[in-house]
């Protein structure tokens, strides 16, 4: 029976999935499905204290994620997922490099609503793009607070009026380090909290 650290220890190295072959894909899947079936909070999204905060992404199947490192010219970055509990908001926010000076962010604000025990929908509602110069940005706490702020960016920046801009998470396994979830398109997110 594999653990946190054998899981943590398979994803090693393996830039978010980015860079794992398929049998140490399946090895990974294996390995977050017995730590799933060992969650040690039961009732995840009630869990506030240990949801809430800023989340770095370590592995994920997500090929919307990954599928930015292979936007010509850009590599993907850093990705986290910041949740703030007080309103119910999320932000998913994904750092990219390529050519100097030219950093960029992908990031997405959105509502989200307990369903159950485990799962929530996720409502977006924002969407910015724009250089990481250009928007000074610093860090995801500091582009939040902008955002929170209602202050107009340097960038692409609109709201997400499709309501049809939906999805659900399931929250599988939740402790004071790692979360691991489950999305709407079969997608598998593996998080440490920063």
């Amino acid at each position: 029976m594999l653990g946190k650290a054998e899981l943590l220890e398979l994803i090693a190295g393996k830039n978010r999935g980015l860079l794992a072959n398929a049998a140490q894909k399946q090895a990974i899947l294996a390995a977050i499905a017995q730590l799933e079936d060992r969650n040690p909070t039961p009732q995840p999204v009630a869990a506030t204290d240990l949801l809430a905060g800023d989340w770095r992404l370590i592995y994920t199947t997500s090929r919307g994620i990954l599928g930015l490192d292979q936007v010509p010219l850009l590599k993907l970055g850093q990705v986290y997922q910041c949740i703030r509990m007080t309103d119910a908001t999320l932000y998913n926010i994904a750092e990219v490099y390529g050519l100097p000076w030219l950093e960029g962010i992908v990031s997405v604000a959105a509502r989200f609503t307990p369903v159950n025990d485990r799962r929530v929908t996720v409502t977006f509602e924002r969407s910015i793009l724009g250089l990481q110069r250009v928007m000074s940005y610093q860090s995801p706490q500091d582009l939040i607070q902008q955002v929170i702020a209602g202050e107009k960016l340097r960038a692409i920046d609109f709201a997400i009026t499709n309501r049809d801009q939906r999805g659900w998470l399931d929250i599988t396994y939740l402790d004071k380090d790692l979360r691991i979830g489950r999305g709407n398109e079969g997608s598998v997110f593996v998080l440490v909290k920063e």
